[in-house]
């Protein structure tokens, strides 16, 4: 398909480029899938793990925490665990998406972040 050519602005290049940006956002969120994060509380007495697409892959608990009279503390613990960690996992898909929409200029409507 043949784009008309505006002086300096050349529309064909653009959808191009914007096609490979496309492509390569794609990839890095495949990407981010396969990469986890883990956080934990209760001084690691709560594990939990979750990968970059924000999916709760695993949670390890300490044993000696699992009392019928510490359900709430456990509940509480399994709740920071799993906040830190989408924490991380955002803060990790916001660098690595970075990488790949970082040569775009900040075009309203065009966040490629959320």
């Amino acid at each position: 398909m043949n784009f008309p050519n505006f002086g300096n602005l050349n529309i064909g290049n653009m959808m191009e480029q914007m096609k490979k940006l496309q492509d390569d956002v794609a990839r890095a969120q495949d990407e981010l899938a396969r990469k986890t994060v883990t956080a934990d509380s209760g001084a690691g007495m709560v594990s939990v793990v979750m990968n970059g697409a924000l999916d709760l892959v695993s949670i390890t608990i300490d044993p000696s925490i699992l009392k019928p009279e510490d359900a709430q503390m456990v509940q509480d613990l399994v709740v920071a665990a799993v906040n830190k960690a989408i924490d991380s996992a955002r803060a990790m898909n916001e660098q690595e998406l970075k990488k790949v929409s970082g040569l775009l200029p900040n075009i309203p409507g065009l966040d490629f972040l959320k």
